[in-house]
C-alpha cells in the first residue's frame, strides 16, 4: 500500500467553507492539517510572517485574519472552546508562501491560492467573463508585472536588452521543458514580429504570470545578484510552475490550443464595438 499522497485543487477546495453573506473562507487549524504542520505554534509563525506580508501590502491584516473562537468534541460528547482564525483567500496565499518550501503540499497551495487570488484581483466575476475577456484581463496584467520583472532583474544586474532577452528565455525554458520563445513562435505558427503572450489563452497566460510574479518576488525577496543567478532564478521558478500544473493533472504549456485571434484583434474589436455604440 503506497503512502504517497496526491495533492491537487480539491486539497483545498474540500477545506473552503461559505459564510452566510456568500464569501468563502478558510480556518487556519483546518489549514494547518492540510499543509502538514503537526503543532499548532508552529503553524502560528508562519501565520505572523503572513500578517506582516499583509500589513506591508498595505491591506488591513483584520480584513484577512479573523480571531474566532469555536467548540470541537473531545469525545463523549463533551467539547471544549479553541482559538482559531477565519481566513481569506489572501490570506491562505500568503500563509503559503511564507511555508515551507521543501512540502509538495505548500507548492501545489502556492500555485491554487495565488492563480484562484490573481482572479479575483483582476475582476470579483472572473469566472463569467468569456474566454477572450479572460485572456484581456491576465494579459494587461501580465503587461504590469513584467514591467516590475524587468525593474528586479535590473537590480539584480540584467541590464542589456539582450541579457534581459536571455533572462525571459530562462523563464520560458523551466516553464516549457527547455523551449526558448523562438521556439514556442515556431510552434505557434507565429512571426517574428509576433508577441508571444498575445498568442495565448487565458490558461497559459496565467500560468506566464504567475512565472513572471514568482521570479520578481524571489529576486527581491532573496536579494539575488549576478546575471547567471537572475537566469537560474528565472529558469528554476518556471520549472516549478510545470511541475505543479504536472501535479495537478494540467495540461503542458506548450501543449494547449493557440487562440485564432490575437489580444490586439480583441482590443481593435472592441473599440470598433465602442465606436458603433457612440454613433
Amino acid at each position: 500500500m503506497s503512502d504517497i499522497k496526491v495533492y491537487s485543487e480539491q486539497t483545498f477546495e474540500s477545506i473552503k467553507h461559505i459564510n452566510e453573506n456568500g464569501q468563502e473562507f478558510w480556518f487556519a487549524r483546518e489549514l494547518q492539517n492540510v499543509l502538514e504542520y503537526s503543532e499548532w505554534r508552529n503553524f502560528l509563525k508562519v501565520v505572523a510572517k503572513a500578517k506582516i506580508s499583509c500589513e506591508n501590502s498595505d491591506n488591513e491584516v483584520s480584513d484577512h485574519f479573523v480571531d474566532v473562537n469555536k467548540m470541537v468534541d473531545i469525545g463523549s460528547g463533551a467539547e471544549r472552546k479553541i482559538s482559531d482564525i477565519q481566513l481569506s483567500r489572501y490570506a491562505c496565499y500568503l500563509i503559503v508562501q511564507n511555508g515551507d518550501p521543501r512540502k509538495e503540499v505548500i507548492a501545489v497551495g502556492q500555485t491554487y491560492f495565488a492563480v484562484k487570488t490573481r482572479q479575483q484581483e483582476l475582476i470579483d466575476d472572473y469566472e463569467e467573463l468569456t474566454e477572450n475577456q479572460k485572456r484581456l484581463a491576465i494579459r494587461n496584467e501580465m503587461k504590469r508585472h513584467n514591467t516590475s520583472l524587468a525593474a528586479a532583474a535590473h537590480d539584480a544586474g540584467i541590464v542589456k536588452s539582450l541579457d534581459y532577452a536571455r533572462f525571459q528565455n530562462y523563464g520560458y525554458m523551466g516553464l516549457y521543458d527547455g523551449l526558448k520563445a523562438k521556439d514556442i513562435k515556431q510552434r505557434k505558427g507565429l512571426k517574428k514580429n509576433q508577441d508571444i503572450l498575445d498568442y495565448m489563452g487565458s490558461t497559459e497566460l496565467a500560468a506566464n504570470l504567475f512565472r513572471a510574479t514568482q521570479t520578481e518576488e524571489k529576486l527581491r525577496r532573496e536579494k539575488i545578484k549576478g546575471k547567471s543567478e537572475a537566469n537560474k532564478t528565472h529558469y528554476e521558478v518556471g520549472q516549478k510552475v510545470r511541475q505543479t500544473i504536472e501535479e495537478l493533472g494540467g495540461t503542458m504549456p506548450e501543449d494547449l490550443p493557440t487562440p485564432d485571434k490575437s489580444i490586439k484583434q480583441i482590443e481593435r474589436e472592441q473599440e470598433c464595438r465602442k465606436l458603433k455604440g457612440n454613433e
